[in-house]
């Protein structure tokens, strides 16, 4: 497929700073792509002065793949296709010294993050609380803000309390030689902006920036753009306002005002024509989306087919909405000769895949639910990992703390702040002050004696590492520490105690599995580990939430819930906050090619209560000619009714044949 007039134009440009607003399905990604080419075959620019920055790897391993067929060789693999944080990351272990950090510093995730701040918190610290100290600390970060900036702006009791719990936070943080995920954006922003020297330097290493889903970024990524873009612009910026929809964890839309502003010379290039939708779908998509305010405006428009009436779904409840739902899925696939992950049921909160799971599994309709807790993210999962990260690299802090008291070995926080401190004068890991002659005696008896005998067991399975295959190893590990017993003492329910002792077993059959030896390759195993893609869906309908179907496509999409209270939410009813909410209906209906279902019950269950619901006030904001409400025209529903007949006749005779 040639590229289109806009398409064409926005890769070509290169003279200064462009944005590229890409509406739902026009092919952003490959503009990027071959934008990417373009500036290498006929700006004559280094592949590896060139950095492409997206929000997640699977968009990075993505537009990787894509380059790489269009760049075969070195000039591919030369380029910088990552995140963000990845690219925060390799600033941060280039320039170590200048963020006072050692080399081999250790990144934390999120847990790892909670945890210490669990630790600083108030004792009795509810986890709600605990979430919104987190985002509270997290929202200051992703602002660019120091402790002593987030003090000064705090405006409530709340906001001074969690910028105290900042202050030691970081204090934490840098006894422990490590940062967090929000530190991989902040830390490099103060640095480049504080330094001019070294802004230059970077402006010189990343001469050309290109950054996708722009209308995602925060406060700091935003600077971050600027500091390493400068005042010539040289980047290209590809976003949709219409699909901004992440404001709850930072994104700020008004990002594209602020570039709009900052660079005077900023080229506009609209890309509006779509490759996916029928022409039903996106008339339904621009009059949704035209009740919201732009600084740019864009319709979207297709060469595609009118497409099928989009259905409206008026249900009793819950169960009805999801019995009409599981039906009609059936009978698409059947009909129309499609595979089962052809079809999406999309949704504004994770509670409401259950009565749609219950009719699937009754329809004998296979199905997967994504957003829930994968498997590498499992508690005992990430636990047993970062034993095996330790004993792999002594190096690894944020391994060290996860662990290091786990089973409980009383070894308290303070005992472990003030390791971190030695441990930091002396620009060792922590692992390796315990192991420093001499640093024990500086600890209280019971505490040192704790410390050494964890050095002790690790050394024990370093040395095991070496002739040992990383699934016997962790099964020599599990018994040696005690680990089911421990989860039998923190879990009283047996089913979930027996669910997290059979994850223990799935992880050690799954490093049995890998390949090769394991003797003195730990560290390359658990690698593999990482990027292993364990949530491959198969052929099966999708249920997701509205945030997650983002960047995805389906054939048949059904959208449950559409009703007032839950689309738009009922917190930002009450606020006044119906953009966002909108967004997230037009980023649901873009996701459907062909058919498009909506739904809402007259009733719903909440808190075990039937609260009566009004349908969604954005339903009255759609072409009522591409509408089909059901029940309402009889001829049409008699027709589908006997299709649906049908079709449930039909699957239970192959049900029966198998």
């Amino acid at each position: 497929m040639s590229l289109n007039p806009q398409q064409r134009a926005a890769v070509e440009y290169g003279d200064g700073p462009l944005l590229v607003l890409a509406g739902a399905g026009s092919g952003k990604t490959r503009v990027i792509t071959e934008k990417i080419a373009h500036l290498i075959r006929r700006r004559q620019l280094a592949a590896d002065r060139i950095a492409a920055i997206t929000f997640t790897n699977k968009a990075a391993r993505e537009m990787r793949e894509r380059v790489s067929r269009l760049l075969p060789g070195e000039a591919a693999t030369a380029l910088t296709v990552c995140t963000f944080h990845a690219l925060g990351l390799k600033f941060l272990q280039l320039e170590h010294a200048r963020a006072s950090l050692r080399r081999g510093f250790s990144v934390f995730d999120a847990d790892d993050a909670r945890g210490l701040l669990k630790e600083l918190a108030p004792r009795d610290i509810k986890p709600d609380a605990l979430l919104a100290l987190h985002s509270l600390v997290s929202r200051a970060k992703n602002d660019g803000l120091t402790p002593e900036q987030a003090a000064a702006g705090a405006g409530s009791a709340r906001e001074r309390e969690a910028a105290a719990i900042y202050a030691a936070y970081q204090r934490r943080l840098a006894a422990f030689n490590a940062v967090d995920f929000d530190d991989l954006i902040r830390l490099p922003l103060a640095l480049l902006e504080g330094d001019g020297e070294l802004r230059a330097a970077w402006r010189e290493r990343l001469r050309y920036l290109l950054v996708d889903e722009y209308q995602d970024t925060n406060a700091a990524q935003y600077r971050l753009i600027k500091a390493l873009a400068g005042e010539r612009g040289a980047f290209t910026v590809v976003g949709d306002d219409d699909q901004s929809i992440y404001a709850w964890r930072g994104a700020n839309p008004d990002n594209l005002n602020e570039l709009a502003r900052d660079y005077p010379a900023l080229r506009v290039v609209k890309l509006e024509q779509n490759y996916r939708c029928a022409r039903r779908i996106l008339r339904a998509a621009n009059a949704v989306i035209a009740h919201n305010g732009h600084l740019f405006d864009k319709r979207l428009w297709s060469e595609q087919g009118e497409g099928a009436p989009i259905r409206v779904l008026e249900c009793r409840d819950d169960e009805h909405e999801a019995e009409c739902v599981a039906a009609a899925i059936v009978h698409l696939a059947q009909t129309h000769k499609r595979p089962w992950s052809e079809f999406a049921v999309l949704y504004r909160g994770n509670h409401q895949s259950r009565a749609v799971e219950k009719a699937l599994r009754l329809a004998r309709v296979p199905y997967h639910v994504s957003g829930g807790t994968a498997f590498l993210e499992r508690v005992e999962v990430k636990d047993l990992l970062a034993y095996l990260r330790l004993i792999a690299n002594p190096d690894d802090d944020a391994a060290f703390l996860r662990i290091v008291n786990l089973p409980r070995r009383d070894i308290g926080a303070t005992t472990l702040e003030q390791l971190g401190e030695l441990a930091g004068s002396r620009q060792l890991s922590m692992l390796r002050a315990v192991r420093h002659d001499g640093l024990l005696a500086r600890f209280a008896t019971r505490a040192a004696s704790a410390l050494a005998g964890f050095a002790r067991l690790i050394g024990e399975f370093e040395q095991r590492a070496e002739r040992t295959a990383a699934g016997d190893l962790v099964t020599e590990l599990v018994a040696r520490i005690g680990y089911a017993e421990h989860i039998a003492t923190q879990v009283k329910e047996p089913a979930l105690r027996e669910r997290r002792l059979d994850n223990l077993r799935e992880l050690i059959e799954w490093l049995r599995a890998l390949p090769g030896s394991g003797a003195g390759d730990l560290a390359a195993q658990l690698a593999l580990l990482t990027h292993a893609d364990r949530d491959d869906p198969g052929n099966a309908v999708r249920l997701m939430t509205l945030h997650a179907a983002k960047g995805l496509e389906f054939g048949g999409v059904f959208l449950v819930g559409v009703e007032d209270g839950t689309l738009p939410h009922e917190g930002s009813i009450e606020e006044g906050r119906l953009e966002e909410e909108r967004r997230l209906l037009y980023v649901g209906i873009t996701r459907a090619k062909d058919h498009l279902t909506l739904s809402w019950a007259r009733r719903r269950k909440r808190f075990g209560e039937f609260v009566a619901n009004q349908p969604s006030r954005f339903l009255k904001e759609l072409p009522p000619a591409d509408l089909h409400w059901v029940g309402r025209d009889e001829v049409q529903d008699a027709a589908h009714r006997q299709e649906l007949a049908s079709a449930h006749l039909a699957r239970l005779a192959s049900l029966l044949a198998d």
